[in-house]
């Protein structure tokens, strides 16, 4: 049987009518682009100011796009996800300042969270940024091919211990680890980090996944490129496949400096590239596991499609689709009714140091008018549905 993401009934089936309601009022908000500028600028300066916000801010908009404060806090909600066959993804959402004792923390962070992980079968993946572990400078002047300084050596040789700090951590608990994508010009430091990584974890079980941001018109290529390797080399690739999260500062920064953009021309481009992307994956399947990233109700459809045609099972462990927690539950819920693996990103972290998080989440949200718009369709049917 079809999955039909418009059964509401099993989409929000985990919202009570007053949870309904907030989130009906939340993306009308998100909706008006000038509120949300306010609310921004009003909002960080309530934090600044020290004004007692954060309990308004607890109650709305952070209650439904983070799963709370700590790893504890979120139990419930992992709990009623898992019960209904969704899986958590834990993303420790706090920015931190590039110092050496800040990425000692972040590393400390994500070994706690294995560690939380590791006996939850509810949480079988852990997430961390590149940056989180080292300088974003450090990272564009190894993708530039710049010499280092001795003591940027030092401090690179900490960035990849780091890394496979992690990575062993996770295959020595079965946890898969998901490494985010950066921006394009940091992004190859990253990739020949992760793909070393790969290497050495991804022989028999798969532990290490990258992430391919397919706004970026030559990350098919390399996709193709490194399989090529994992095939003469005997490991496998696993990669996280999203449309992305810089276009604007990637198309301004080219223009800036007088290069070629890196981004696709159009969406529709955009839009064909992830679609091949996932199709060739699907195609490869022995030797590359994928994390299907998306909101898009097409792009799920074939890769359903897809995985019938090549005779992929709906619960197969090599394949899983992904949203974010507060967003297309439409998608994720029907998806997970259907046996389908599929995890919700479920940030968290005290109100004040997630805030630069959730204002990312309102501007992406109205800067793709469809997708708040198909959210509050969703939401009055299911409230008619409900009779409320």
């Amino acid at each position: 049987m079809a999955v039909n993401f418009n059964n509401t009934k099993i989409a929000f089936h985990l919202k009570s009518d007053s949870e309904l309601e907030r989130a009906y009022f939340l993306f009308k908000m998100i909706s008006i682009e000038p509120l949300i500028r306010i609310g921004t600028a009003a909002t960080n300066f309530a934090l600044k100011a020290h004004l007692p916000v954060e309990g308004l801010i607890r109650s709305t908009v952070f209650d439904h796009f983070c799963g709370g404060v700590n790893e504890v806090d979120c139990l419930p909600i992992i709990d009623k996800m898992y019960a209904s066959k969704v899986y958590s993804v834990l993303d420790y959402s706090v920015e931190g300042k590039a110092v050496e004792d800040q990425f000692d923390f972040a590393l400390k962070t994500i070994l706690n969270l294995i560690e939380f992980s590791k006996d939850k079968e509810a949480l079988p993946i852990a997430v961390f940024k590149p940056t989180a572990f080292g300088r974003f400078d450090l990272y564009q002047k190894i993708s530039e091919k710049k010499s280092l300084t001795a003591s940027e050596n030092e401090q690179w040789e900490r960035i990849k211990t780091r890394f496979k700090t992690v990575c062993a951590a996770g295959k020595l608990h079965n946890v898969k680890i998901l490494i985010d994508a950066e921006e394009s010009w940091i992004q190859d430091a990253v990739d020949d980090l992760v793909l070393d990584l790969m290497q050495t974890f991804n022989t028999d079980a798969l532990i290490v996944y990258s992430t391919l941001q397919t706004y970026r018109w030559d990350r098919l290529d390399y996709l193709k490129k490194i399989h090529i390797k994992a095939k003469q080399t005997n490991f496998k690739l696993g990669f996280k496949v999203v449309r992305g999260a810089y276009m604007e500062k990637e198309r301004q920064r080219a223009k800036d400096l007088g290069y070629k953009s890196p981004i696709c021309d159009t969406k529709a481009l955009t839009d064909a590239l992830f679609n091949e992307t996932i199709k060739y994956s699907l195609s490869n399947l022995e030797t590359i596991h994928l994390f299907i990233g998306t909101h898009n109700e097409e792009s799920t459809h074939l890769a359903l499609e897809l995985m019938k045609a090549c005779h992929i099972s709906n619960n197969d462990s090599r394949v899983w689709f992904g949203q974010l927690y507060g967003m297309s539950d439409h998608i994720s819920f029907n998806l997970a009714e259907h046996g389908y693996n599929v995890a919700k990103y479920l940030p968290f972290g005290p109100v004040k140091d997630v805030m630069p998080y959730l204002i990312r989440r309102a501007e992406e949200n109205t800067s793709v008018a469809g997708q708040t718009n198909r959210e509050l369709n969703l939401i009055k049917m299911e409230k008619q549905r409900r009779g409320i």
